[in-house]
């Protein structure tokens, strides 16, 4: 009897020993693997928001002034090389790019490097496909845009229909606007004052004038010829054709009123070839 009791209590001390190692050994494989993926987790989330950030400060908007004047600063040395090959103005050359291309940022020049809207015509290279007056027009397409600003040099140069723009001085800017419009290089109306707006803004003239070997000197528009003023002596004025008494009071910085009493003037009539004393009389002019 003692031997059994013996052998019952060793299997039932086993058995309590199996079954504690086996608990203990699940608890450990739940509390590891939690904690893994939570580490994962919380470093994916990070990334994410730093990348997002870079993201906003990478498309930071842009001006279109400050499109503009990049556009100028990378093509302005191909169009001064084109005027000297060529003689087309650098100016209307920067012009039409600006306008054609959206300052570079046209979706026309960004599949097909196309700056300044030419179309396949009689071109036998590659070619996208676009909207414009017309949808899914063929324009020519560029590995460069160096090739873009020579084929417009040559499309101008070898056409006849352009041959009266080489006949324009070379700094006459407007005259070139307004013939590319007159030829045929643009339907919109308002196509030479957009140029000539764009070359005026941004001071595209003095890039012809570097080429030239010139010293640029805008010209300012003509002021309206005055009618001559005939003044005699001690501050008197002879009236001219158109003249008020407002007018000549404006001119010489007096008041109406003023006048009037110089003058001795009881309403505002006034007769051409009258003398006016535009200035107060002086009491001692005539001691001498």
């Amino acid at each position: 009897m003692n031997v059994r009791k013996v052998i019952l209590l060793f299997c039932v001390t086993a058995l309590l020993i199996s079954c504690g190692s086996s608990k203990k050994a699940t608890t450990s494989r739940r509390t590891t693997a939690p904690s893994v993926r939570k580490i994962e987790v919380s470093r994916e989330v990070r990334e994410i928001k730093e990348s997002k950030e870079e993201t906003e400060k990478l498309l930071a908007p842009v001006s279109y002034k400050e499109k503009v004047q990049n556009y100028i600063f990378e093509y302005a040395g191909i169009a001064k090389h084109e005027m000297k090959q060529y003689g087309i103005p650098a100016s209307i050359t920067l012009a039409q790019g600006i306008l054609e291309s959206g300052a570079g940022y046209g979706e026309l020049t960004g599949k097909a490097n196309n700056h300044f809207g030419i179309k396949c015509h009689d071109w036998t290279g590659d070619r996208v496909y676009h909207d414009d007056d017309r949808s899914q027009e063929c324009f020519r397409k560029y590995e460069k845009a160096s090739y873009s600003f020579r084929d417009h040099s040559l499309f101008l140069k070898n056409r006849k229909r352009y041959a009266k723009l080489f006949t324009y001085k070379q700094e006459d800017y407007k005259s070139w606007a307004y013939g590319l419009r007159a030829a045929g290089y643009a339907t919109d109306k308002k196509y030479p004052a957009k140029l000539i707006s764009i070359i005026e803004r941004y001071k595209l003239y003095t890039y012809d004038a570097e080429v030239l070997g010139n010293r640029y000197v805008p010209q300012e528009p003509e002021k309206p010829k005055k009618p001559t003023v005939s003044a005699a002596k001690n501050g008197e004025y002879v009236v001219q054709k158109g003249d008020t008494l407002y007018s000549i009071s404006r001119r010489y910085n007096i008041k109406v009123s003023e006048l009037k009493a110089y003058n001795n003037l009881k309403d505002n009539a006034i007769a051409i070839g009258q003398v006016l004393k535009v200035e107060e009389p002086d009491d001692n002019s005539d001691e001498f």
